[in-house]
C-alpha cells in the first residue's frame, strides 16, 4: 500500500507558477511510476505528465508541455510538478498517482492522492 498527499495548490493570477508536491508513505516510491493528473469542474479527469521509476523519462500532455514539469526525488519519497506560465484554463484538482506501468490512462494507476486545488485567475 502507498498514500500519498499532494500539496502547494493555491490561488494564483494568470502568468504565475507553483509547485506542487506529492509526499509518498508506505512503500517507496522508486518501486513506481508517477503521474499527475487533473480534474475540472464538470470535466473527466485529464492525464497531465508521468514520470519513470528512475525520473529518466517524463511525458506530458500537449496542452501543458513547455509549461510544466515533473521531477522526483526517490530519497524523499516525493514527486513535484512545477507548473509554469499558469493560465485559468489550468484551473482544476490536480492529482498524484503511482503505478506499475506509467500512461495517460487513469486506470493504469493503483494508488491516488486526494488532490489540491490549484485556481488560475484572469
Amino acid at each position: 500500500q502507498v498514500q500519498l498527499v499532494e500539496s502547494g495548490g493555491g490561488l494564483v493570477q494568470a502568468g504565475d507558477s507553483l509547485r506542487l508536491s506529492c509526499a509518498a508513505s508506505g512503500r517507496t516510491l522508486s518501486s513506481y511510476d508517477m503521474g499527475w493528473f487533473r480534474q475540472a469542474p464538470g470535466k473527466e479527469r485529464e492525464f497531465v505528465g508521468s514520470i519513470s521509476k528512475t525520473g529518466f523519462s517524463t511525458s506530458y500532455a500537449d496542452s501543458v508541455k513547455g509549461r510544466f514539469t515533473i521531477s522526483r526525488d526517490n530519497g524523499k519519497n516525493t514527486v513535484n510538478l512545477r507548473l509554469n506560465s499558469l493560465k485559468p484554463e489550468d484551473t482544476a484538482v490536480y492529482y498524484c498517482a503511482a503505478g506499475q506501468t506509467g500512461s495517460s490512462w487513469y486506470k493504469a494507476y493503483d494508488y491516488w492522492g486526494q488532490g489540491t486545488q490549484v485556481t488560475v485567475s484572469s
